[in-house]
């Protein structure tokens, strides 16, 4: 089930909005308290953003440039602002589409669909790229991980890494394995890049209290324990 964040202080129509996608199997949430967007964001880790631009406190803009410094997660303006600078900026600042009030809401569910099918390949037939590791789902496919009630994003090489290290769990992977893997030739990479990007998704993993589970065997390389 995805999870859709909409940022909208038009209580009717919040309402409304997550009415109608839960009855199309969306997990959605709305903002309560806009002193708080990020902290709502960071405990949502939501698959898709609707935002209004004419917001209390900061504008749609400034929340659309804040999430997408940390993440690709797909965004759709909802604004009753026709201006074309407005739709001009909202582009520019990454969104996925913007969709005018008022709008038809069969129009802004066809088009949910299609970013999130394009975003993270998604239909009802296709393969989902899964594992499960230590009780937790890791979803290689969309680069996260899921544990308990938590949920982490993982970048392209945590991601990467992860995914060769838990193929092949309970056994040693060799550094120029993992080198090789995730950039070709090992000949132009340090090999300290390699232990940077480890230790980043050790860190990641921390967030769910599975970081333990990355095991570093001194002078063979690293190996992803099962329990």
């Amino acid at each position: 089930m995805f999870r859709v964040l909409i940022i909208e202080d038009d209580q009717t129509l919040l309402k409304e909005l997550i009415s109608q996608l839960n009855q199309w199997d969306y997990e959605t949430f709305g903002i309560e308290d806009f002193n708080f967007v990020m902290e709502r964001y960071n405990e949502i880790q939501p698959d898709l953003l609707i935002i209004d631009i004419q917001l209390p406190k900061y504008d749609g803009f400034h929340w659309c440039r804040t999430i997408r410094s940390r993440s690709d997660v797909p965004i759709i303006f909802l604004s009753s602002r026709d201006h074309p600078m407005d739709m001009v900026m909202a582009m520019q600042l990454g969104a996925d589409d913007y969709v005018q009030k008022p709008f038809h809401f069969e129009v802004l569910l066809a088009k949910i669909q299609a970013i999130l099918r394009r975003t993270y390949r998604y239909s009802q037939s296709a393969n989902v790229d899964i594992r499960i590791w230590n009780q937790a789902t890791i979803n290689f496919s969309k680069g996260d991980i899921h544990y308990k009630d938590g949920r982490v994003e993982l970048s392209k090489n945590e991601n990467s890494i992860l995914r060769i290290l838990v193929d092949q769990k309970n056994q040693i992977v060799s550094r120029d394995e993992l080198i090789r893997a995730l950039w070709d030739d090992e000949r132009f990479i340090s090999d300290n890049t390699l232990t940077v990007n480890v230790n980043r998704l050790r860190k990641s993993l921390d967030h769910l209290g599975l970081g333990k589970f990355i095991e570093t065997r001194i002078g063979q390389g690293y190996i992803a324990i099962e329990e």
